[in-house]
């Protein structure tokens, strides 16, 4: 897999600055001409510039204690802070916080999703250039941009911000509002605007087909999703999600346990061509329901079999060593027995599992769903 210039952090990995580092004159939210984000971006930004102490690579405080020391909600903060990410001070990372990026060193950055700021920003842009608005002219209000870009009203407003310092606009009013936005410059172009808005997931979409080509062939096994989560420097939940497009496009088919997910078709192979046994496998959901439903099958003979109305089950530990399954898959089972009727939960010292109703036993699995791939070939005559 080739290089990239990504990191993947981890926050015991930084140092957090507390607000008592903050050693400085808290700034004056009354008397502004902007927005009170913007007022306490460009002071963050300021003490960034100036604190010889505020290293890059440290985090910033976190939200609600910058909140509390200048007497703001949490939203004005979070709106600050994506101020400050749009001019390059900062970076956020969900899990971990707000890092001051090395502007000396830009290439090695955090992946993350293009947000939805910057969509707006090149949205905002081209609905300039589309409608023709010249210099000195008023745009509408925010809220009738945000209505035509498909954007809400508050990020329209941090984009149009953003917008007035790079001097593409300016607000004719003491205090931002949702109107007065006027073109100070059409001195601007669209270069890339459609790679810009393109999500993370995509790009690591992309990536995927780009790596089952190079790597994989049909039959080949998809590598975990931590692993590959490590590889691509993005979170699991990014994989999960690219992972889930290239599964719809039928790139790739997930089962459940040791099958794992197969790759059923190259990415970038124009000819259809669905493997028998891939249509013997039901979708992941369904084999997730039929898991616990067959679970709790067994559980309702076992129930029918052994024991009468008031008798206690054993605890989830020892069903699960019994059958073989995990606590969690136990859980479910006695979770949705407890919902048909058939079992009731008490906490304390004699607390327990108890049966109130004896099941009936003649219910079949509602579908198969797991067959080796190297039988398929006999549901073929």
């Amino acid at each position: 897999m080739k290089e990239t210039g990504y990191i993947f952090p981890r926050k015991a990995n930084f140092y957090q600055i507390k607000v008592s580092d903050i050693n400085t004159e808290l700034p004056d939210l009354k008397n502004i001409k902007e927005s009170k984000a913007v007022a306490i971006a460009k002071w963050l930004m300021g003490r960034i510039d100036n604190d010889q102490s505020i290293k890059p690579n440290s985090l910033l405080p976190s939200k609600p204690d910058l909140a509390y020391l200048l007497g703001v909600s949490i939203g004005t903060i979070q709106n600050a802070l994506r101020y400050m990410e749009d001019m390059g001070y900062v970076e956020s990372k969900q899990c971990i916080g707000t890092l001051i990026r090395d502007r000396n060193n830009l290439g090695n950055s955090m992946r993350k999703l293009t947000s939805k700021r910057e969509i707006a920003i090149s949205s905002i842009k081209k609905y300039i250039i589309d409608k023709g608005f010249q210099k000195g002219q008023t745009l509408p209000s925010s809220r009738n941009i945000s209505s035509y870009i498909s954007s809400s009203a508050n990020t329209t407003r941090l984009a149009l911000e953003y917008l007035s310092t790079l001097g593409i606009l300016e607000h004719k009013f003491k205090n931002s509002k949702e109107n007065g936005w006027v073109v100070k410059s059409t001195d601007f172009t669209l270069d890339n605007l459609v790679d810009e808005n393109i999500s993370l997931v995509k790009k690591v979409e992309e990536e995927l087909k780009n790596y089952i080509t190079e790597n994989l062939k049909v039959g080949d096994r998809i590598p975990a999703h931590d692993t590959l989560s490590k590889n691509f420097s993005v979170s699991i939940k990014t994989i999960h999600d690219a992972l889930k497009s290239l599964i719809d496009e039928g790139i790739l088919l997930a089962r459940r346990g040791r099958y794992g997910t197969t790759v059923v078709k190259m990415p970038y192979d124009k000819n259809i061509s669905i493997k028998k046994e891939t249509s013997i496998f039901a979708p992941a959901p369904d084999t997730a329901f039929y898991y616990y439903e067959k679970t709790q099958n067994h559980i309702k003979k076992l129930i029918a079999d052994n024991y009468e109305i008031g008798a206690k089950l054993p605890s989830i530990i020892e069903l699960s060593k019994q059958l073989d399954l995990s606590p969690n898959t136990i859980r479910k089972a006695f979770h949705n027995l407890a919902k048909e009727g058939y079992l009731a939960f008490s906490r304390g010292r004699y607390g327990g599992t108890f049966v109130i109703d004896i099941p009936e036993t003649d219910e079949q699995a509602f579908k198969w769903l797991a067959v080796n791939p190297k039988y398929a070939e006999i549901y073929d005559n």
